[in-house]
């Protein structure tokens, strides 16, 4: 059979981008792409690229501070605009967008940019009626934000429309406590919005490790954000310009604007798939096995769109492999046990890789290092925040199980940690390590003796026995 394409990719994000280059570039591949919005999907156009510049701003008159701590008499990050920001934002973005198109370009990738959907194995249908076919179909459209599902929940903002506002809130009330979360109230209450977070848990960032979950939830009460937990909207009405919420408890409180930061959903819905015969999990993302493919032979999917580990990088390392295994012969998984993240909150990110302590207790006997103190820079400057180091290390093979960050740059640390862990490091490597003095990364190498066991009640029974 003769197709239009060996690959058609739906959708224009990292994941979907990288495939669809490297099997055109590199392998020869007839690579099509649809993408409906801009080119370069949620990371570099409503994600990680503009968030993390938004936090680089409000950080500013953090630093003011810092600086009058350090003699700079009268120092201030004076008044911020957040027109000529935005302006310079959207310069920038459409600046990456025009590098990623310009990419698949050079690879000879032809660029469709509609909507597109499944209409049978080989077969894709584009917003306009148009019908292409393809040897394989990759499927990489992402997530979208989801709504809590209360009344009034339209008159709600999600995290794509804070980079198009015409001005900040004054007062706003941000629901949830994940990643976006903490790291929009962060943003918004740099930036000068009185930023209310409402959580219905007990800490922020579930999930992570609960020692430094609490040391996040703390931060972002110390740096001005009223912190709510155990509060949760039950509805939203409005009130002229203005969101009147009525929170679980029946309280009431009028903000500016509410910002919905509850989660994502993969973009599974109207694709087709279901009619192909690929069942969709509970959160209507795309089962895959280890090597991206769904359950029909020529449909694969990387990225969030699979719910797997739902990070850029992943979904570029998917979309890679996809391709090397697919049009390259050289057959690659990826491996989503021990990958690393960061949580951009400030003045200190949390950033994590490998195993927390609950998880690790669960596993069986751990022993766990960490040392707590004042970072020198900030401490000369006469803040009290705390920096935490901590190293999960299997008390039978001396194996680091896992590496926890929360600090001024906690992210650019985590990323060298990364390499010795995936290659298996030991505790003894760790300590082998020369330090660089004085440095806040060398505390990782000078930790030597536990200030804890834990997971001894977990004892495989056959070890327990020996």
């Amino acid at each position: 059979m003769t197709f239009d394409y060996d690959l058609f990719v739906i959708g224009g994000g990292s994941g979907g981008v990288r495939a669809a280059r490297i099997a055109a570039s590199e392998y020869g591949a007839r690579v099509g792409l649809a993408e409906e919005s801009r080119m370069g999907g949620t990371c570099v156009i409503r994600g990680c690229v503009p968030k993390k510049l938004m936090i680089f701003a409000s950080q500013a008159e953090a630093h003011a501070a810092e600086a009058r701590g350090y003699g700079w008499q009268g120092a201030s990050a004076g008044v911020f605009d957040w027109q000529a920001f935005r302006q310079k934002l959207d310069v920038e973005l459409t600046r990456l967008e025009g590098a990623y198109t310009g990419g698949l370009s050079a690879a000879n990738v032809e660029i469709h940019k509609r909507r597109a959907r499944l209409v049978d194995a080989h077969t894709v249908e584009l917003a306009d009626g148009q019908r292409l076919s393809a040897k394989h179909i990759l499927i990489a459209v992402g997530g979208r934000p989801a709504l809590p599902g209360i009344p009034g929940q339209e008159l709600g903002l999600i995290s794509d429309d804070l980079f198009t506002l015409d001005a900040l809130p004054d007062r706003v009330l941000v629901v949830g406590g994940g990643f976006i979360a903490c790291e929009f109230a962060t943003i918004l209450q740099g930036l000068g919005s009185r930023t209310v977070l409402a959580y219905r848990g007990e800490a922020v960032l579930r999930g992570f490790d609960m020692e430094m979950r609490r040391h996040v939830t703390e931060q972002l009460r110390v740096i001005g954000v009223d912190l709510r937990l155990g509060a949760n909207p039950a509805r939203i009405e409005a009130e002229g310009a203005a969101r009147r919420v009525t929170f679980e408890d029946g309280s009431s409180e009028l903000f500016d604007a509410v910002m919905f930061a509850t989660g994502r959903a993969p973009y599974t819905q109207g694709l087709g798939l279901e009619e192909l015969g690929v069942t969709l999990g509970d959160k209507g993302q795309i089962p895959v096995d280890e090597w991206s493919q769904s359950a029909v032979p020529s449909i694969f999917a990387v990225g969030d769109v699979t719910d797997r580990v739902n990070l850029t990088p992943v979904a570029i390392r998917e979309g890679h492999c996809f391709a090397d295994t697919v049009f390259g012969a050289k057959p690659r998984k990826v491996d989503h046990a021990l990958v690393a993240s960061a949580v951009y909150t400030r003045p200190h990110e949390l950033a994590t890789i490998g195993l927390t302590e609950e998880q690790a207790a669960k596993r069986g006997p751990a022993l766990v290092y960490a040392a707590s103190f004042r970072p020198m820079r900030s401490l000369f400057a006469g803040s009290d925040a705390r920096a935490v180091m901590k190293l999960i290390v299997d008390a039978r093979t001396d194996k680091v199980l896992g590496c926890h960050i929360f600090g001024p740059e906690a992210g650019e640390m985590i990323q060298m940690v990364a390499v010795p862990m995936g290659m298996g490091a030991t505790k003894a490597d760790f300590d082998a390590a020369m330090a660089v003095h004085p440095t806040l990364a060398e505390e990782l190498v000078t930790m030597r003796k536990p200030t804890r066991r834990i997971g001894d009640d977990n004892l495989d029974r056959n070890t327990a026995s020996a």
